[in-house]
């Protein structure tokens, strides 16, 4: 900067030049000789707006340490110009501090009417900032609601998801139920056709027997009427010998008919006649039961009370439920929980035969009257009908839905078998047919059955403890009695067909009137406990004594005349679930628990 250069100018300098700009150029103004105190303070508060104090005291410095010292000769005039900048910034020092002050007085109202907005609204926020404060806390609480709703609105909907999957199961379960009575409504329709079929069949066979009846009935009736003719001929025909005789031997015909002998004699001959019939008719009969068809039976003898075990046989695995004497035989029919069937000798304890194609354990066994044919009841809920010639299965007899725990066949026909199971229902089978023809059907479970002498009428007995007589054509209920006051476990008819024994879990044996249905007697042992619900008791074969096991290994022997204990039999060390006599008069078998069977006598 040369000495003719300008004065600064302050709004020149402020809107042309930068901060940087304007340090230098007040540093070579000052530099300046012809720079007048006045100059360099107008310089000075030109600037000020764009550099501090301590620049202005730097400048002071750089005036002094950029200006080369003076000589002796200009001594003078250099500290002239350094005490024009030491007064020229004093000067401009003092007009900024008195224009600081100038401004400061002017901006204060506004900075007071600044901050007292401020402050009023601080209240007001504060106020705000409590009323947030109160909302975060209520929003707070809404969210602990709205959890706690949520955890159980999670738990409702986790319970209506399993409710839902039970559901589907159950539904699953009923389309499958719905399934399987669908198909066992259409096996029934085709068992019902079947039926249908046998009872069109049965109802010819009814007309055709009937027709026979009718005819045999013709016959009969001319066959009495020749016999009786035959009798007059024959009656005849000794008169007129015994006239014969008369003349022969010269005998007057007028005597007294007291001294006639032709007379004496055709009396003696009416006697003997008659004394003939009735004994002929009191060997054909034993005990009410007519017996000129049974074979065997000049064999029968009266039944002892037996106190010897003469055989002990391991017959079975798991147990022995169900023995049964061939009729008019030493044979011993044998089932057990090994799925077996078994003959046995009683004579000799021997195995004669094995039946086998049993698939579940035998709880009951029965044998034709001709000794033909062997049925056992199953715990697979069916029946097996065995030939006990070739030991062979000849039926299988479906139709049970549970365990069929007794069977029967009648005394005098080996066609119709009776079986009760624990699917509540009682069966009438058609042996030479193979299928069922009657079902009866009721709310208790029947524990043993029997059919009866004139095979017409079937006897059970029941959970409920009652004896129940059933229609075997209809299968209407005949009548019925409480016999025990808890399970029927045993059936057993006497031999004439006139008593039945029954067996209860409450440890009484009942001896009941087939026709009126009384008690004739009861007999009781206070050792004597009923092993199981299908614990078989029996009758003598002359009637006379009762023969039933017991829980702790003994059996029973009752005279039924006496209604007292004649004998004790211990052998057994389980329970005796079964007792059997042969229709011979003896031995007595009787099985245990432990698949044993001990013939007594």
């Amino acid at each position: 900067m040369n000495k003719e250069s300008t004065p600064l100018d302050s709004k020149h300098l402020q809107s042309n030049y930068s901060r940087s700009f304007l340090t230098s150029y007040f540093q070579e103004y000052l530099k300046s000789p012809a720079a007048t105190v006045e100059e360099s303070s107008q310089a000075a508060i030109s600037c000020t707006p764009y550099f501090s104090a301590t620049l202005v005291k730097k400048a002071s410095l750089v005036v002094q340490f950029q200006n080369p010292k003076p000589t002796d000769s200009g001594f003078r005039h250099h500290m002239a110009q350094e005490e024009i900048a030491i007064e020229a910034i004093k000067h401009a020092v003092k007009a900024l501090r008195k224009r600081h002050l100038l401004e400061e007085g002017a901006h204060g109202p506004a900075f007071i009417a600044l901050t007292r907005p401020f402050a009023s609204q601080g209240s007001e926020w504060k106020e705000k900032a409590e009323n947030l404060e109160l909302e975060l806390q209520q929003c707070y609480k809404a969210q602990a609601r709205l959890s706690e709703q949520l955890v159980v609105e999670v738990a409702e909907s986790r319970a209506s998801k399993a409710l839902a999957v039970e559901k589907e199961a159950g539904l699953t379960e009923m389309q499958n139920e719905l399934t399987r009575a669908r198909d066992e409504c259409s096996r029934l329709a085709a068992l019902l056709e079947e039926n249908t079929k046998g009872l069109d069949l049965l109802i010819s066979e009814n007309k055709d027997l009937k027709a026979q009846l009718e005819e045999t009935k013709q016959r009969a009736n001319g066959a009495e009427a020749e016999n009786k003719m035959l009798v007059d001929r024959w009656m005849l025909q000794k008169m007129q010998d015994a006239e014969r005789l008369n003349e022969r031997l010269g005998f007057s015909l007028q005597l007294p008919g007291s001294q006639n002998p032709v007379n004496a004699l055709y009396e003696d001959m009416l006697d003997q006649l008659k004394a003939s019939s009735i004994t002929q008719h009191a060997r054909q009969q034993v005990d009410g039961v007519v017996r000129r068809s049974e074979e065997g039976a000049e064999y029968y003898v009266e039944s002892t009370v037996p106190d010897t075990c003469k055989h002990k046989i391991p017959a079975h695995e798991g147990g022995c439920a169900a023995i049964i004497f061939e009729n008019n035989s030493d044979k011993i029919v044998s089932g057990g929980q090994d799925q077996a069937v078994k003959i046995w000798d009683a004579n000799t304890g021997s195995l004669s035969r094995t039946l086998y194609g049993c698939l579940g354990s035998v709880l009951d066994l029965t044998i034709t009257y001709d000794n033909r044919s062997v049925i056992a009841a199953s715990s697979s809920n069916n029946l097996y009908v065995w030939d006990a010639i070739s030991g062979r299965v000849r039926h299988t007899l479906t139709g049970h839905i549970d365990k069929v725990c007794a069977v029967d066949v009648s005394k005098f026909s080996s066609r119709h078998v009776v079986s009760a199971a624990y699917d509540r229902t009682i069966k009438v089978w058609d042996l030479n047919k193979g299928y069922c023809i009657n079902t009866i059907i009721f709310h208790s479970n029947c524990n043993a059955l029997c059919v009866s002498m004139d095979g017409l009428t079937i006897c059970s007995g029941h959970v409920d403890g009652n004896l129940r007589m059933w229609d075997i054509q209809t299968g209407k209920l005949v009548s019925e009695v409480a016999a025990h006051s808890l399970a029927v476990t045993s059936l057993s008819l006497s031999r004439n067909g006139n008593v039945i024994l029954t067996s209860g879990r409450d440890n009484l044996h009942n001896l009941f009137d087939m026709r009126s249905l009384e008690v004739c007697a009861t007999l009781r042992a206070s050792g004597n406990r009923v092993a199981s619900n299908w614990s078989r008791s029996c009758i003598s074969a002359d009637d006379n004594y009762v023969a039933a096991g017991s829980a702790d290994g003994s059996v029973s022997i009752w005279s039924i005349s006496k209604a007292n204990i004649v004998s004790t039999l211990k052998e057994h060390t389980s329970s005796v679930l079964c007792c059997s006599w042969s229709g011979l008069g003896k031995p007595l078998a009787t099985s245990d628990r432990n698949g044993v069977i001990c013939t007594w006598t």
